[in-house]
């Protein structure tokens, strides 16, 4: 298929808009907004309604062993293997079959992320970064989502850790409800990351009052009372 015929399939599947917006944003330049977020390692998750899953194996991810992320995650396999080598702690989740179908990352450093954002996350005495949670498609929406942080926090907190932090993509929805819904609590910082022509990034942080998640709060139900006989 010529790249002319890939960009009018893509053009006719999403929308001239849209089309232009993820161009722009790969080969011009993009601003991103990634919250601070933190919570606790002791207090319990909220109630959820997320559907069960399948058994699955955990282990934790080592040089050796990421080829298991080949069938789902062929593009990270290699990432995978120097994330580990780095000393950062990786868990991931198998199915029968032995292939990956979900991991999540913690640092107990400053996290030079390289991969992806391109910037470094600073982290404090006590606390670990949180990163690169992802699963497969068909484990969205049930409690994998929720299983495989507090798996990872339980490592962590014998690791001596008290805090997890993390950093959401402001235009990601789903993932912020996912920390709210995990209680997760804002820091008023933001991580601002630019990039410009599909080559160099730039980053800076700044700070604010309130909540920039209200408009994703449920609005709670009044109070209704009977009155009086």
């Amino acid at each position: 298929m010529s790249m002319l015929q890939k960009i009018k399939d893509r053009i006719r599947q999403k929308g001239l808009k849209a089309s232009l917006k993820t161009f722009t944003q790969r080969y011009v330049f993009f601003h991103w907004e990634l919250l601070w977020m933190e919570r606790d390692l002791v207090t319990p998750v909220p109630p959820h309604k997320l559907r069960p899953y399948p058994p699955l194996r955990r282990e934790l991810i080592t040089v050796r062993n990421a080829d298991a992320f080949a069938r789902h995650f062929g593009d990270r396999v290699e990432t995978m293997r120097e994330l580990a080598a780095q000393g950062h702690t990786g868990l991931m989740y198998l199915d029968d079959q032995g292939d990956v179908v979900s991991f999540i990352w913690a640092s107990l450093r400053d996290y030079d992320d390289r991969h992806y954002y391109g910037c470094v996350f600073p982290v404090r005495e006590g606390e670990f970064f949180e990163f690169g949670g992802e699963m497969t498609r068909p484990y969205w929406g049930t409690k994998l989502s929720v299983d495989v942080q507090l798996d990872l926090w339980k490592t962590m907190v014998d690791k001596g850790c008290n805090k997890v932090v993390d950093v959401c993509e402001t235009h990601n929805i789903p993932a912020l409800k996912l920390h709210m819904r995990m209680g997760y609590k804002e820091q008023g910082r933001i991580m601002h990351v630019y990039g410009l022509f599909g080559r160099w990034r730039l980053s800076r942080e700044t700070r604010y009052s309130g909540s920039r998640l209200d408009a994703l709060r449920k609005p709670e139900r009044p109070t209704v009372t009977a009155p009086a006989a």
